[in-house]
């Protein structure tokens, strides 16, 4: 089956492509499920790989040997560990500044993109393994990337869940948003490592928005971790799965499917960047400081869900006494 954005998809390749989103999705909720699991999975496995098997794996000229891979594998990892360590420590997850860590770290992630989207607007043939394709699409969604970057809001509003998964909930982070960071980051994969894009831009992506919408409402970043980490670690250690294998599936490269899927980012973003400005001016809010989005129903929905705070629930204490 031959379309527009990529070569080939033959049928083992497309029913591979839901065996890895199942995969990522189930080692997801298996973290969710258990400290236990993600600690070995997280912090223990990535130890043992980095001592044997991605010097020899992910080495110089592999698809997966430049530095952008080692640095979001690692990124990815820190992601996971801070937040691992702001759901299971409620002194941590009091601190005053440990809910900068969250923000930033997707910030970082974004901006590692943004770098090599520029970067790759020069290439053209064979780089560390791949087939790039340069072009002004690589600028454009640099832009949306630097766009999507500036829209994070609402970090302070984020809270712990007192659930037996307890999960990191981030109610200002409205879908609108991840659906523009969907399309940001597929064309991101689209445009620098093209031939890996039909799973590490679609089934990676959607293996995160699917547990946002249906399984954990409000955290999204969690999965995107999650899953990231875990694609990024398999990969790093099986780099022919998505470039030699009988499952691999190569990019089109075609000129006008990358400039469209980085004209649709952008103005994705940019849309998102309009109603963000327009809430902040309207309803005089700092993006800095306050939850923008507190009228939306789904906002709401999360936010009911949120733990009171000791002084909260003195005053309600107070007020039920009298």
């Amino acid at each position: 089956m031959t379309v527009f954005l990529f070569d080939s998809i033959p049928w083992y390749s497309a029913l591979m492509w839901f065996v890895v989103l199942g995969a990522l999705i189930g080692l997801n909720e298996l973290v969710r499920w258990s400290k236990k699991a993600a600690i070995a999975l997280f912090i223990v496995l990535p130890i043992i790989l980095t001592i044997f098997v991605w010097p020899h794996t992910a080495s110089a000229g592999s698809s997966t040997g430049t530095w952008f891979h080692w640095v979001k594998v690692y990124s990815a990892l820190a992601g996971c560990i801070g937040f691992m360590l702001i759901r299971y420590n409620p002194r941590i997850a009091a601190m005053k500044y440990a809910l900068w860590f969250p923000p930033a770290i997707l910030a970082l992630n974004i901006a590692e993109a943004v770098i090599r989207d520029f970067q790759v607007s020069g290439m053209h043939g064979m780089v560390d393994g791949v087939f790039m394709v340069g072009g002004s699409w690589n600028v454009m969604n640099g832009i949306a990337g630097i766009l999507n970057l500036v829209t994070i809001c609402g970090w302070a509003g984020i809270f712990i869940t007192r659930d037996r998964f307890q999960d990191m909930v981030w109610p200002d982070m409205m879908w609108f948003w991840v659906i523009a960071y969907d399309l940001w980051n597929f064309a991101y994969v689209y445009n620098c490592v093209g031939d890996h894009a039909f799973y590490a831009g679609a089934a990676l992506l959607i293996s995160c928005t699917i547990p946002a919408f249906f399984l954990r409402k409000g955290a999204w970043l969690q999965h995107r971790a999650h899953t990231l980490a875990f694609w990024m670690m398999f990969t790093m250690a099986v780099p022919s799965f998505v470039s030699d294998s009988k499952f691999a599936v190569d990019a089109s490269h075609n000129t006008t499917a990358l400039f469209l899927v980085s004209l649709l980012s952008l103005l994705a973003n940019i849309a998102v960047v309009v109603y963000q400005v327009r809430v902040i001016v309207t309803k005089k809010r700092n993006p800095l400081r306050d939850e923008l989005f507190v009228e939306q129903a789904s906002y709401q929905q999360l936010a009911a869900e949120r733990p009171a705070t000791a002084g909260e629930a003195r005053t309600s204490e107070a007020a039920a006494a009298v």
